[in-house]
């Protein structure tokens, strides 16, 4: 049965090219929201906690600071709205899901960036 549900899934969902991008990386997503009958692209620019799944089904979350509060937010990759995504800067990190950078603030919630 998996087999099939993934035979599906493979040939009918299409697929977002993106570039590549991990858990530390600082990344903007722009995507495009309705209101009505209108549509605008708005951008999440953030750190990337996790990427989760795979195949058509993989989500990564992405979290930034609005003032002192932190807000996350869960996108899939095959997202219909999703128009692009930028990778604004590559972070080294050692795990896959820095799940312990929710509790970090001021100079410990630095990432150390990778020079190409």
């Amino acid at each position: 049965m998996s087999s099939l549900v993934k035979f599906v899934q493979d040939e009918f969902v299409t697929r977002n090219e993106f570039p590549e991008f991990g858990a530390g990386d600082t990344i903007t997503v722009y995507y495009e929201i309705k209101e009505g009958s209108k549509t605008r692209t708005q951008f999440f620019r953030g750190v990337v906690l996790q990427r989760k799944g795979s195949g058509t089904s993989e989500t990564f979350t992405i979290r930034k600071m609005s003032g002192t509060i932190g807000v996350e937010r869960i996108f899939p990759i095959n997202l219909p709205a999703l128009q692009k995504i930028e990778v604004n800067k590559k972070g080294k990190v050692r795990r896959a899901r820095i799940y312990y950078f929710r509790g970090l603030t001021g100079k410990k919630a630095r990432i150390k960036e990778v020079r190409k």
